[in-house]
């Protein structure tokens, strides 16, 4: 006699899912036959596939050119906001007489 477990819950971890969502790529075993012997709801594995194919091509991008990108546009900005500063402050220091 079987006994069903509710609320157990089995977790993958992220190389586990790629693994499981390649197999389901390559077609070889139908999702069933997948969903069996990995012991996950057919209907998650068509999840990852799905995930795998919209995002493999982040896999090939070059992560530190966009960081530097992104790393360059915020020294842009805090340069100009400094340079707006010190503008601001030098008119406050005509108007105030307070140049030295």
């Amino acid at each position: 006699m079987k006994r069903i477990i509710r609320g157990m819950k089995k977790v993958f971890t992220p190389k586990q899912k790629a693994h499981v969502a390649l197999e389901a790529i390559k077609g070889q075993k139908s999702i069933s036959e997948l969903a069996s012997e990995y012991e996950v709801h057919p209907i998650q594995i068509g999840v990852w596939k799905k995930a795998l194919a919209e995002h493999a091509e982040h896999i090939f991008s070059d992560k530190r050119k966009n960081e530097e990108r992104s790393q360059q546009e915020l020294i842009d900005r805090l340069y100009k906001t400094i340079g707006q500063r010190d503008i601001e402050l030098d008119w406050l220091k005509k108007k105030l007489h307070l140049d030295s």
